[in-house]
Order: C-alpha cells, then structure tokens, then sequence
C-alpha cells in the first residue's frame, strides 16, 4: 500500500508487521564538505561540487504509530488526515499529516484491511475479513463522526476497494435494490 503526493514529494505507505504509516518527505539537505580524497597528495583540490544554488535533496522519514495490522489506509482527498484500517484491533486510526501525530482510533465491526475515502471525502469504506458481531465484511462509515452507517455480507472475506473518478454520480443511498 503506498500513496504518492501529486508533486512526488511526500509518500506514505503502511507497515503491517510494525503497526506504523511510515510518511516519507523528500526534503533539503546540507550540502556535504567535500575535501580532498583519502590518501590524495597535500594541496590536491576536492571532487567537483553540486553547482552553486541545486539544493541536495534526501528523504526524511517518519514512523506514525497506527495500529496492529495497519495495511489498507488512505489520504483524504483534502490531504489533512491518513484514515488507517488495522485488521488485527478492529479499529481506524486517524492520523494528521501536518504534525505525523495519530488523533484517535476508533473501533469498527469488520477487521479491515482496505480502507477508501469517497471522492468527495464524506465516507470512508473500509473492507476486509468477517469479524465483530455484525459478521459484515465491508462497513461504511461518516468521516464526520466516525459512525457506521452501513454494513454488508458479501460473503467470504473482501479486499481491494476502488472509487472510480469517472462513476456516476450516486451514493449507496440512492442505488436501487435488487
């Protein structure tokens, strides 16, 4: 599971075994003092440098506690939060991406190990193995109050999720039952 930032600058990915979301920024570094090689004659000019004003860039990495089993997760489409799914609790960690701090984590009724925003970051699905009492496999939840607002059996245990930008527009309210 990872995520790119439209600039490819920022990348999140989750760490299953760790219970992390690892936040990967690519940064500005010191420049290095480059003298001259080991064992070179006294006087002998350093390796060329970097062209004067190409900052050197790096990558800095950040470790978020989530959750055991955090595997699917997803940025909000506003890019404030990091929604993560930890299968092995049952639980959503929310984390804020500004300060890399989780916010809360909060119980659910399936052990997910996918989770999706909404194109228009209302609800958040998650999906993933049978578990709590309600035995559904996929749970809808309110991004504003963390409520489940609906669940289902579709039998077995589910996995990947896709919201399809070029779907019609409609929320699971409105679609006809069958």
């Amino acid at each position: 599971m990872v995520i790119f930032s439209p600039k490819l600058n920022t990348v999140f990915t989750s760490n299953v075994n760790s219970g992390t979301i690892s936040i990967i920024e690519q940064v500005d570094a010191p420049m290095p003092n480059f003298g001259p090689p080991p064992g070179a004659p006294a006087g002998a000019a350093p390796p060329p440098s970097p062209p004067p004003g190409s900052p050197r860039k790096t990558w800095r990495i950040t470790n978020v506690p989530a959750g055991r089993g955090s595997e699917g997760f997803d940025l909000s489409p506003d890019g404030k939060q990091i929604w993560a799914a930890n299968a092995q609790d049952g639980t959503v960690t929310i984390i804020d991406v500004a300060t890399k701090k989780a916010l809360q984590t909060f119980p659910i009724s399936v052990r997910g190990n996918r989770l999706k925003f909404t194109l228009d970051g209302k609800q958040a699905f998650v999906s993933g193995g049978l578990g709590g009492s309600s035995k559904a496999n996929v749970v809808i939840l309110d991004v504003a109050t963390h409520k489940e607002l609906k669940s289902f059996n579709l039998g077995g245990g589910s996995a990947g999720i896709l919201m399809a930008p070029d779907a019609p527009e409609r929320s699971w309210r409105s679609a006809p039952r069958t």
